[in-house]
């Protein structure tokens, strides 16, 4: 016979407002990827992203009351759970290995940062700023999932145009791409040329 939890109390913290940090923290535990406002609302069935946002609030407020090792961070358009920076060296040696970032050759550092602050653009122009070719530095981009094709060119040919994922918002802490370093008032003139709109990418 099924058991019959309607009143065995199991949902009874869940049901109230304040327990509602709890759940977000177990959702932001368990996922593989940032969450957005409104996707916590919806699994929690939560009144709106306001009162999620109150949530999030009391979260940061728990782990530095008792100045947890873990902080709540704003990357790739929503929230997830990553350790303080304090700890870095700790985990370091526990994975015994640099992480993707560092292990990028400067080749392919200078590329993705091309790609960063003048996408969407074409393979030319990131070999004309870089003077040398990059056809294989841009395949392991992209097999590293940091840089994506986003479309192609309306110039002659209709090169492909490449421009970064989430993953790399992901791995290097940013909200979006207006938090790259200088990428606002200062960088004026950096971001994709006139010619390389983006149009929808055919095989």
């Amino acid at each position: 016979m099924p058991m019959d939890s309607s009143n065995d109390g199991s949902n009874e913290a869940l049901d109230t407002p304040g327990d509602l940090a709890g759940a977000v923290e177990a959702l932001l535990w368990a996922a593989q990827e940032p969450l957005n406002l409104k996707k916590i609302a919806a699994v929690t069935g939560a009144a709106g992203v306001a009162e999620v946002r109150e949530a999030v609030a009391k979260l940061r407020s728990r782990f530095a009351a008792r100045r947890s090792a873990i902080e709540l961070t704003e990357v790739a358009g929503g929230l997830r759970l990553t350790t303080r920076p304090a700890y870095a060296p700790w985990l370091q040696r526990l994975f015994e290995g640099p992480s993707t970032a560092t292990r990028l050759s400067g080749a392919a550092a200078e590329t993705l940062a091309i790609v960063a602050y003048r996408q969407p653009v074409v393979r030319a122009e990131i070999e004309a700023i870089r003077g040398v070719g990059c056809g294989d530095v841009l395949r392991q981009l992209l097999e590293v999932d940091l840089l994506r094709i986003v479309g192609r060119s309306e110039e002659l040919g209709r090169p492909l145009l490449y421009g970064t994922t989430g993953r790399f918002l992901e791995l290097y802490g940013l909200g979006s791409l207006d938090d790259l370093p200088g990428r606002g008032e200062g960088s004026r003139g950096v971001g994709p040329t006139t010619q390389n709109e983006p149009t929808a990418c055919t095989a």
